[in-house]
């Protein structure tokens, strides 16, 4: 099968639409086992693969895309990063999508390991580019970078780089190009913070965790409710719900609920409010957080009499997580509304 596939590598490189042979090379290589193949790919160049992705014909370019996939995922992460370490960058600003996805997939795996990590994090240029990424209009190409700059970051040696470094402006400049691209460094920001205390302080210290902080308070009523949901998981962490107790988090959101009642577009928000403050009860103490903000829970049994069926399914939902533990129960009970319940 080896012989197969050196025989097909050079057809392709002597034929001028190689589709046919792609498709043969693809086929091939999906027929043998990874381990079986790791040994044939480690000691193959496979450039005139790559060489061929710099086309506009689209089959030709998924065929390759496909083949290298295979081929890369043979390849051990120090191997991958030492030799193809150049074609992933190219990759990284490749007009196909596709392409940019299977780059960063690959520089995924190759941050995940503890030696090859360090060839990225010396590359300043591949780390901008995947920042750059999150700002592409494929919200696929996003995820993968958001997932790889992610990993990158539960080292000190990978903070240091994207936070202490000029990258952190490469990150700011991205972030003002639209409100959706935004919030897609705002989820890698509480991505980031939610792995430890040092990683949150690291994003604190940035300044990026006061502007999603701000946005809470906005004017725009949509970016209140999506900066509810990412402040909501930055709260799953019990660091992350200690940082935000200290910034008063937790009583500007409360009052928000409050200011619900004159603000005629508060349906927009007002779930999320309620969401975060269900969520931190099942996560602390529901007694504890029902007492501290009453509101809370007078503002869910509220939303159960509300004729809009949204609301009437948030509050539902929130009752249903608080009767889920024997605290919450009793807190329910203490309100002598469990007919609402039924808990």
């Amino acid at each position: 099968m080896a012989a197969t596939i050196q025989s097909l590598l050079e057809e392709i490189s002597g034929v001028e639409d190689p589709v046919e042979e792609l498709q043969s090379l693809k086929t091939a290589l999906l027929s043998i086992p990874l381990s079986t193949l790791r040994d044939f790919v480690s000691g193959q160049r496979f450039d005139v693969i790559f060489s061929l992705l710099n086309s506009n014909e689209r089959e030709q370019v998924d065929l390759c895309v496909d083949i290298l996939e295979r081929i890369l995922l043979a390849l051990s992460p120090l191997h991958l990063v030492h030799n193809y370490r150049g074609k992933l960058q190219e990759g990284l600003s490749h007009p196909n999508d596709t392409v940019k996805i299977l780059a960063l997939t690959q520089i995924g795996r190759v941050v995940e390991h503890p030696e090859a990590v360090t060839e990225i994090l010396n590359n300043h240029d591949i780390l901008r580019a995947v920042i750059l990424c999150i700002g592409e209009e494929k919200i696929a190409v996003a995820k993968q970078a958001i997932e790889s700059l992610s990993k990158i970051s539960h080292s000190k040696p990978g903070l240091d780089k994207l936070f202490q470094t000029d990258l952190l402006e490469v990150m700011k400049e991205v972030m003002a190009r639209s409100d959706v691209i935004r919030y897609r460094i705002y989820e890698l920001v509480v991505e980031i913070s939610s792995f430890s205390p040092i990683s949150l302080g690291y994003c604190a210290n940035s300044g990026l965790i006061s502007l999603l902080l701000s946005e809470l308070t906005g004017d725009d009523v949509l970016i209140r409710a999506t900066s509810t949901e990412m402040v909501t998981t930055l709260a799953h962490s019990q660091h992350g719900r200690q940082y935000l107790a200290k910034q008063g988090i937790m009583d500007k959101i409360s009052n928000m609920i409050r200011g619900a009642e004159t603000d005629p577009f508060s349906s927009l928000y007002l779930p999320g409010l309620v969401k975060f403050f269900g969520n931190l009860a099942i996560m602390d103490s529901p007694q504890q957080v029902c007492e501290s903000y009453p509101v809370f829970l007078n503002k869910v049994f509220d939303m159960a009499l509300d004729p809009d069926p949204v609301m009437i399914g948030v509050a539902l939902d929130t009752l249903g997580l608080l009767g889920s533990t024997v605290e919450g129960k009793q807190v329910l009970q203490k309100t002598g509304r469990c007919d609402l319940c039924r808990l």
